[in-house]
């Protein structure tokens, strides 16, 4: 056969895979369904183990890499389960017509917050100074007023301890929640509420505005002196399958710390010291490798995000000089071990850091 025609049933396998593509979530769809109707947990675990499994032996015997097929298999089974949750999530809407307020809500997160609480049948209303007025936004959140169901502040952290404070002198009724990255910033104006006898939680999504599916994703609740309304808070999200995890206000920080700060900070360290070396990004992509290849993807995710937001997870957290200075100090430490020639604490180091990360699982 000539190349034109190989491409010509190339290209007819294509249109077939995307049918039988589209004939799978259909079925997808059903079974989907089927489980809202009989109360069933929207993601199987064990079902999902089993069908990967099988794919890999089916891979194995027909001659392809196993590896290519779990991964095929393992993208269609994600969008199922994106497209099972977002119809629970109508489905099982804790909205009835209830009103919510977004403070922030024309930000990325924000808008997030707004989707969200829209695909479940609430009316929601937005406050944001980079929108102009109408019937459901207000460019100034106080002239929203106080009568909503739900107020959440998503605002930065800084302009989030303003807003908390002032709505503890005006007392609203119903649940108010900030979704800031740091707390004890914002502890005056949460414990203000509190004392205002005020429905007050505290919530910090661990995922970014990209994010569809929910699935293995972490949720946290800080409750701030107010169970009840951390469990009104937790009951919006009982129709996903985020994992909701429940943590102090100092532990909180501390953690985050380590979990954002460090992180942040790393690549930040990192492409600046790439930038400041002298060598051109293009040369450098020639030469790419597995793990620099890793690192410049996440390196570009952070400096591709807000430079505002993360200064202020670094400069509002108390505990966030700590994790800077073994930072600093575990850079020096490596300097000293390849300047002096020690290849046995280089291998101590590698060892160590090898036990911890196997730890975590």
């Amino acid at each position: 056969m000539e190349l034109k025609d190989l491409r010509e049933k190339l290209t007819s396998l294509d249109k077939e895979l995307i049918r039988i593509i589209s004939e799978r979530q259909s079925i997808v769809h059903q079974i989907g369904e089927y489980k809202l109707q009989v109360g069933r947990a929207t993601r199987d675990f064990e079902r999902e183990s089993a069908v990967i499994n099988y794919v890999r032996q089916e891979a194995i015997e027909t001659g392809i890499e196993p590896d290519i097929a779990e991964e095929i298999i393992t993208v269609l089974i994600r969008s199922s389960l994106t497209k099972q949750e977002k119809d629970r999530v109508e489905a099982e809407g804790k909205g009835n017509g209830r009103s919510i307020l977004v403070i922030g809500g024309a930000g990325r997160m924000g808008r997030w917050f707004v989707d969200f609480f829209n695909s479940q049948g609430f009316e929601t209303f937005i406050a944001d100074k980079n929108i102009q007025n109408d019937t459901h936004s207000y460019s100034d959140w106080r002239d929203a007023g106080i009568d909503f169901d739900v107020i959440i502040v998503a605002t930065p952290i800084e302009v989030s301890a303003g807003i908390l404070s002032e709505l503890s002198e005006k007392k609203p009724s119903g649940l108010i929640f900030d979704i800031g990255s740091l707390k004890t910033p914002l502890r005056d104006g949460l414990n203000a509420l509190k004392d205002s006898d005020c429905m007050i939680t505290s919530l910090h999504p661990m995922f970014g505005p990209e994010t569809e599916l929910l699935s293995g994703r972490h949720l946290i609740f800080v409750d701030v002196g107010n169970k009840e309304a951390t469990n009104k808070a937790k009951e919006l999200f009982e129709s996903t399958m985020v994992k909701k995890l429940d943590m102090n206000i100092d532990d909180h920080d501390r953690l985050i710390a380590y979990v954002l700060g460090l992180s942040h900070a790393l690549n930040i360290v990192f492409f600046t010291a790439l930038s400041g070396s002298g060598e051109a990004a293009p040369k450098l992509a020639k030469l790419s490798s597995t793990t620099f290849d890793a690192q410049l993807l996440v390196s570009e995710a952070v400096a591709s995000d807000s430079p505002e937001l993360y200064f202020e997870i670094q400069k509002l957290n108390e505990y966030g000089i700590e994790p800077l200075d073994a930072l600093c100090a575990s850079a020096s430490m490596l300097r000293e071990i390849v300047m002096n020639d020690d290849q046995k604490s280089f291998v101590e180091l590698m060892e160590k850091g090898k036990k911890y990360l196997d730890s975590r699982s």
